[in-house]
């Protein structure tokens, strides 16, 4: 029987598993080597060993309304798109409202997690914490391990010849804070990504030159997109997942890249084919390309070569007085307090985790990752159904199929893992649907032919909306009485925080035409295609 639960970190993953398993009546304890809350949106001026490091200048990807936790939206006052220090106080009054402070310990480093000797039996685990150079340890009923993937950097320098050559200064991305230091001085960023872009673009306004080196290219997305909106609340919807299930392959795709038009293309950015350029994660920057547009940042290649003070790239141009190199390359997964690094690596050192949370292997299911699954879609909302779905699987409640299967479904995963550098081992999914497996899997997703007959105007708006947290909150285990409020109002919200004035009315989130468009769509193109060999 689950009673006492291990909670390693407390940042937004361990907040929510803190809360959750208050919810269902367990006893939490979560350790976490900082002073406050946060995790990775817990601000230093400088980048601590062991911990999640950010720049100064951070903004959320995601706006409000799809990434506050499903039963906590924000305020509404706060902008659509916040900074991290608004983003900390959120998770500060989160812990406060949900009553989680009491069950943190603060200033405490876990340091070995190990099977008790007696887990084939009973699942429990020893746990073994240091605080003010005291080391103690305790015995508990499972483990989740909410201590983040942006911790521990990848710097890939054996892929870079003649970096021990290169007179210049070089560093990660997570050592980076403030662009005054590099004033008049000619950078090269390596990486696009959306922190690699964050710092070139930030760079450029003291730099006397950005160069931002890039293997693949990416589409550059704006947060804001059709008449203001947030482009998250009108992208992810359940109706354009629906319809990625039900199109052809190709008719998908196009659909996909026509979305992407919103998107700045230029060729130095070496978009790839539709097929691949399809699943490739967009990168999120409003500013890079009017810094490209004015030449302050200059696209290049990937890195040939690197020189005594110059670089060579993959086209062969020559870039001479280079001072600084930031390597914007990501980040490992790394968990150095698990005794069995096997547990969670357990196939050529890959991560290895049923639905991205469990490992498949272990003869008791009493530990769980929070946080390491991406998807287009915001954390906090992805990790309160994580939480909810593997605190189900720790009670029993929610039976997992046997190992076969669940590594017939990890294979399927992993050949969805992102591209991109190739030690990451982030996972990618679709955002609905994979809330909705896990949601289906406790019995809180909604059910929208229940919804339809019972509640016409919040099904349309579940269906044709924007999927936002709310949904996960509406039945089942859990469900919060303010989710049907919170999703009727969630467009209310989003024009107040940049309302100055009186506006015509938020557009309707069921578009009749839209929707007759796309059913009517196959039907055109099959119609056109018998015409041409009619003809």
């Amino acid at each position: 029987m689950v009673r006492r639960v291990a909670v390693v970190g407390a940042g937004v993953s361990g907040l929510a598993a803190t809360k959750c398993c208050l919810e269902e009546g367990l006893e939490p304890t979560c350790f976490e080597r900082s002073e406050d809350v946060g995790g990775l949106w817990y601000y230093t001026n400088k980048a601590e060993e062991g911990r999640a490091s950010i720049y100064r200048t951070v903004f959320t990807n995601s706006c409000k309304e799809m990434s506050c936790y499903p039963d906590f939206p924000f305020p509404d006052d706060h902008p659509n798109y916040m900074h991290n220090t608004r983003l900390q106080h959120y998770l500060c009054k989160y812990a406060e409202h949900f009553g989680l402070l009491q069950h943190i310990q603060f200033k405490t480093l876990v340091t070995k997690v190990k099977k008790h000797p007696n887990f084939s039996v009973t699942g429990q685990w020893e746990v073994v914490t240091q605080r003010d150079g005291k080391e103690e340890t305790a015995v508990f009923d499972a483990v989740m391990v909410c201590s983040g993937h942006q911790v521990y950097p990848n710097l890939p320098l054996a892929d870079f010849p003649g970096i021990e050559k290169f007179k210049g200064c070089y560093f990660h991305s997570r050592e980076y804070k403030e662009p005054e230091k590099f004033r008049g001085k000619k950078v090269l960023v390596i990486g696009l990504g959306n922190s690699g872009s964050d710092i070139a673009v930030e760079l450029s306004t003291m730099a006397s030159q950005v160069y931002l080196s890039t293997r693949s290219g990416s589409w550059v997305m704006s947060r804001v997109w059709d008449k203001g909106y947030p482009w998250d609340m009108l992208v992810i919807t359940r109706f354009q997942s629906w319809l990625g299930t039900i199109l052809p392959r190709a008719l998908s795709n196009w659909l996909y890249v026509r979305s992407m038009n919103r998107s700045f293309k230029h060729e130095n950015f070496g978009l790839m084919p539709l097929e691949r350029a399809s699943r490739k994660e967009p990168v999120f920057n409003d500013d890079l390309p009017g810094r490209i547009a004015c030449g302050v940042v200059v696209i290049k290649p990937n890195v040939k070569e690197f020189r005594e003070k110059s670089v060579l790239f993959q086209d062969g141009t020559v870039q001479d007085g280079v001072d600084l190199v930031v390597f914007a390359t990501g980040y490992i997964c790394s968990y150095p307090f698990m005794e069995d690094h096997s547990i969670i690596k357990s196939r050529d050192n890959e991560v290895t985790l049923y639905k991205g949370i469990i490992p498949p292997q272990l003869e008791k299911p009493t530990i769980a990752v929070i946080g390491l699954v991406q998807t287009l879609g915001a954390i906090m909302p992805t990790v309160d159904l994580q939480c909810r779905w593997a605190i189900k699987v720790f009670q029993g409640q929610c039976t997992l199929p046997p190992i076969r299967e669940m590594m017939d479904d990890i294979d399927e995963k992993m050949g969805k893992k992102l591209k991109g550098h190739r030690n990451s081992s982030m996972l990618q999914t679709d955002y609905v649907t994979y809330m909705d497996e896990l949601a289906s899997a406790i019995g809180v997703k909604p059910s929208m032919t229940k919804l339809l007959l019972t509640d016409p105007r919040l099904a349309l708006e579940v269906f044709f909306g924007p999927c936002t947290p709310y949904q996960f909150r509406l039945v089942g285990p859990g469900k919060w009485s303010g989710a049907r409020k919170a999703i009727l109002t969630q467009w209310d919200r989003t024009l107040r925080a940049t309302q100055t004035r009186i506006t015509p009315a938020a557009p309707t989130t069921f578009p009749w035409l839209a929707v007759l468009g796309m059913l009517f769509l196959p039907l055109l193109l099959l119609l056109a295609a018998l015409m041409r060999r009619w003809l």
